[in-house]
């Protein structure tokens, strides 16, 4: 988190220049930790480029578990979308913000922005305001957006920055563009080269607040494979240095022992001179060829001796080690990132919801404080728009009552669920159970459905059992008359 005193702020909200070069020198410190986690997930791993004697062979396998861990995190965050419940007597007045979100494509910027948090430790996303003066989102990169905060206890937002290299007709860099987001304006600026950032143009924007909303992963901002890249790194290069040894063992060294160099190659090779003409180049030839070029060449290694014996240069065997070291390596990463291996044998086989939840306990409590973070953006994101919807005109909506509900992306299993919100049934408020329902996407729908439903079932009942006139028929009545 970047802060800095309010004091330092201009009427307009903008930092004076010795404060914003102070802070984009000090952003520039933090992207370097962003680009090598960037790098890291896109696979640019420290074994590419690893070097090695040259006729040795180099395997450099790279293995894409930051991507991995990435992808479970971020899924099981917001694999399913989120869904927004408004407060009761407000349905109508929250209307308009839905239809605004599902213009904009939010469950999209909140599947990127899932993403960006478990690969950098935050995301960052922009609100703006479309040719026609509608609503829209989108995604920032981590790398050069950030917002700056008031460095009192509440860290308000002050302004966000976006920053975007600039390049000439060569695709040489020149500089880059600086745009700075307050409360009321966006301010454009740019510069060339390392010079001070200079204005170019300013307007005002309607939401009410600074539209650039950071997205945090964690308190440490920290990504989720992050604490273990180092043991990516062993990991990597444990199973290259595996495949190097396999190369190795088919390119063993035959060992000839008690035979001299040229007793078993001791034909003359056919040469060309510089003029054209073949000759032959005996064992003269031959001697004057570098020992260990010869080595290299042929693979094989002639030893004086008495007796005679042949044989191969093998390393020991130590493929049992490697697989133990193999497994420990892969068993910490998952531990350390709480993300489990899906693969793993102990995911096998039909289990109960209570069961897997044990499993993944780690992802569970993991997802809980990523939930708690990502949600804060989120209530940033819908005062955002609940202010520039008013500002058309919509009816106010209180963003602090809407509810907002993350729902895991897990197999389902609807029996133990249908059981479990029966036994709720009575002790908690009808709407928030049906938004616990994996297939009911809008709560309030279902629950108008539902209410609509149970009415005409109790109109149906109620003309069954209509009470109507006792009637006799005429023969009933004659027999009774005659007894």
């Amino acid at each position: 988190m970047l802060t800095i005193d309010r004091e330092l702020l201009d009427a307009d909200g903008i930092p004076r220049t010795d404060t914003l070069e102070a802070i984009l020198r000090e952003h520039d410190h933090q992207r370097e930790r962003l680009v090598r986690l960037h790098g890291m997930y896109a696979r640019e791993h420290s074994i590419m480029r690893r070097t090695r004697l040259k006729g040795l062979p180099n395997n450099r396998l790279v293995h894409d578990l930051p991507g991995y861990i990435a992808t479970m995190a971020a899924g099981y965050l917001v694999g399913n979308p989120v869904r927004y419940t408004a407060a009761e007597g407000q349905e109508e007045a929250f209307t308009p913000v839905l239809e605004a979100y599902e213009a904009a494509s939010v469950e999209s910027v909140d599947a990127e922005l899932a993403m960006d948090a478990a690969v950098y430790g935050k995301a960052a996303e922009v609100c703006y305001a479309d040719a026609e003066a509608r609503p829209r989102v989108a995604q920032l990169d981590a790398r050069s957006a950030f917002v700056v905060y008031d460095d009192t206890v509440e860290h308000a937002p002050l302004l966000g920055i976006t920053r975007r290299d600039t390049f000439d007709a060569r695709l040489e860099r020149t500089g880059e563009e600086v745009t700075l987001y307050t409360d009321r304006l966006i301010v454009h600026m740019k510069r060339t080269g390392r010079e001070t950032p200079r204005e170019t143009m300013r307007e005002a924007h309607y939401f009410g607040g600074v539209p650039v909303v950071e997205y945090w992963n964690n308190a440490r901002e920290e990504g989720d494979f992050e604490p273990v890249m180092g043991l990516i790194d062993a990991y990597d290069t444990l199973q290259s240095d595996r495949v190097n040894d396999k190369q190795q063992f088919t390119d063993a060294v035959f060992v000839l022992k008690g035979v001299g160099a040229l007793g078993v190659d001791d034909t003359e090779e056919e040469t060309v001179d510089a003029d054209g003409t073949a000759t032959a180049a005996g064992a003269a030839g031959k001697e004057a060829e570098d020992p260990s070029v010869r080595l290299r060449r042929t693979r094989t290694l002639f030893l004086p001796g008495d007796g005679a014996d042949a044989q191969f240069v093998t390393k020991p065997d130590a493929e049992s080690g490697n697989e133990l070291l193999r497994m420990s390596l892969k068993s910490d990463i998952h531990k350390l990132c709480l993300v489990p291996d899906l693969t793993d044998e102990q995911f096998a086989g039909n289990v109960s919801g209570v069961a897997m939840r044990f499993k993944l306990l780690g992802l569970e409590q993991l997802t809980k404080i990523k939930e708690r973070w990502f949600r804060e953006g989120l209530r940033t994101r819908l005062r955002l728009f609940c202010a520039f919807l008013a500002r058309k005109g919509t009816a106010a909506l209180n963003a602090e009552k809407v509810q907002i509900t993350f729902s895991r992306s897990l197999p389902v299993n609807d029996l133990e669920i249908a059981q479990t919100l029966a036994t709720y049934q009575g002790m908690v408020p009808e709407k928030l159970l049906l938004a616990q329902v994996p297939f009911v996407e809008d709560a309030e729908a279902a629950g108008k459905l539902l209410n609509r439903e149970r009415a005409e079932a109790a109109n149906r009942q109620r003309e069954a059992f209509e009470i109507t006139p006792f009637r006799k028929d005429a023969g009933e009545d004659d027999q009774g008359r005659e007894g």
